[in-house]
């Protein structure tokens, strides 16, 4: 059974809540500075001795729960992926939304804030449906561009970024200084034109 794909208002919030974000860490993307920094940045992936679980619900301000307490969310697209009547997956695009800052106030702008896919639905195609769903929705918000952040650590996702034809736009290693509970995770954020 594939999953079914729907759009869904910010009632089905605590739905998405559902899904779990959670993942194994097992490598990072280790920053490299060319003749120091002079000639660029890349990025070096490193296996991890001790792997880890990163659960990013697990910090109060980031769960799906509150986006509604922190943001007004009346612009933002929800999609919602299920087997029968269980959700799988998820996706939430931001846009046009004061107080979110990597839309730095542009109005043909839209950030995929958050997909989620249930550990056992991964890598059947069901975050690459959600994904063209939210493409879908920022073009006929007449967006230009699609911003994604993400995190050193989170190394499939930046290949799954990577291939959906997005573009590493900027690495900033202390992106998270002011952030205890990440402060050693180095922010990644992609771009894709639209």
């Amino acid at each position: 059974m594939s999953a079914e794909i729907r759009e869904v208002g910010q009632e089905s919030i605590p739905q998405i809540a559902a899904v779990p974000i959670r993942f194994t860490v097992e490598s990072v993307l280790r920053v490299v500075e060319i003749d120091g920094g002079l000639g660029g940045l890349a990025l070096r992936e490193e296996p991890l001795r001790r792997p880890y679980v990163k659960d990013y619900d697990q910090y109060d301000d980031e769960s799906p729960a509150t986006w509604a307490e922190r943001f007004d969310v009346s612009k933002w697209g929800f999609f919602l992926a299920r087997e029968g009547e269980t959700p799988v997956g998820a996706a939430a695009v931001a846009f046009d939304t004061a107080g979110v800052d990597i839309l730095a106030g542009q109005k043909d702008l839209v950030a995929l804030w958050d997909i989620r896919l249930r550990p056992e639905h991964r890598r059947r195609g069901v975050g690459t449906d959600l994904f063209a769903r939210a493409i879908e929705w920022a073009r006929a918000k007449n967006c230009r561009q699609l911003k994604i952040e993400t995190q050193n650590i989170n190394v499939p996702a930046c290949r799954f970024y990577a291939r959906q034809g997005c573009r590493l736009g900027a690495i900033d290693r202390h992106g998270y200084g002011g952030d205890p509970r990440v402060a050693g995770e180095t922010m990644l954020l992609w771009y894709l034109d639209l």
